[in-house]
C-alpha cells in the first residue's frame, strides 16, 4: 500500500493513484509470472487510510522475485517511488 504525494511529477494525487492502476494492472500481459494482479484506489478519507493498494498472486517466491526484476516492473516501481510519500508491504505464502 502507498501514501502518496499531494502533488508529484507534474500530477496531483487522484491522477497518479490512476496512473499506477493502469500501469500496474498492464503488466499481467507482460509478466508470466503472474497469476492475479488487482490495485485498488482509496475512496474514503481519513488521515489513517493509504491511497492505493496492490494485491498480486504468484506461483511460488521465486515468481515473485523474478516479477520484482522485470524491466516492465522496475519502470512503474520507479514512477511510484517519485509519487509516494509511504509504503507498508506484506509478502506472505499460503
Amino acid at each position: 500500500m502507498w501514501k502518496l504525494k499531494e502533488i508529484a511529477e507534474g500530477h496531483g494525487k487522484l491522477e497518479n493513484a490512476r496512473i499506477i492502476k493502469t500501469e500496474l494492472e498492464l503488466l499481467k500481459d507482460e509478466i508470466s509470472e503472474i497469476i492475479d494482479i488487482e490495485v485498488g484506489i482509496n475512496v474514503v478519507e481519513d488521515a489513517q487510510a493509504y491511497d492505493v493498494v496492490l494485491y498480486s498472486t504468484f506461483k511460488n517466491k521465486e515468481d515473485l522475485n523474478r516479477y520484482q526484476i522485470n524491466p516492465s516492473h522496475v519502470k512503474v516501481a520507479g514512477f511510484i517511488g517519485k509519487v509516494r510519500e509511504s509504503r507498508v508491504v506484506v509478502d506472505y505464502e499460503i
